[in-house]
């Protein structure tokens, strides 16, 4: 067991060193981009990583307060799923509202991977290899995506 500053610090380590190990990837128009930092361009409209000692997850999250918009959102990327799930190459869980950390309703489109451990070292390349491909991925399909949403800002 860490104590809460070991436990930051590794997860902190991690971050920082994925972020190293994607930096030299360009994005799909060849842009440098921020992987850990995702800019979609779109308010309240994120690419999230997350893992703690069981498990991983990156998702879409549409956080909008007005619930009426973020369903209009998420029905968008409904529009664009078979393209979605194209560039994905795999199935994600869609959910069209379910309470995040904060307890707030979001709309997620989300994959997760179990038995990994952001804590252990030793699994730090499993967790690069699930969150790298699926970024890439995200990237590649938003750089076409993105302006169907434009009207709906």
């Amino acid at each position: 067991m860490y104590s809460k500053k070991e436990a930051s610090e590794l997860r902190q380590q991690f971050w920082t060193a994925f972020g190293q190990y994607m930096l030299p990837i360009a994005g799909a128009e060849g842009e440098k981009i921020n992987w850990i930092n995702y800019k979609t361009g779109e308010k309240e409209v994120y690419f999230k990583m997350a893992a703690d000692s069981k498990s991983a997850s990156i998702s879409i999250e549409m956080a909008h307060k007005d619930l009426g918009l973020q369903q209009i959102y998420f029905d968008q990327f409904q529009q664009l799923r078979n393209l979605l799930q194209s560039v994905l190459t795999e199935e994600w869980d869609w959910e069209p509202q379910v309470a995040d950390e904060h307890n707030r309703t979001i709309s997620r489109i989300i994959t997760r991977v179990d038995g990994v451990n952001i804590f252990d070292r030793n699994d730090w390349p499993k967790l690069i290899s699930f969150f790298k491909p699926r970024l890439i991925a995200l990237d590649a399909f938003w750089s076409s995506a993105k302006y169907a949403f434009e009207a709906l800002r």
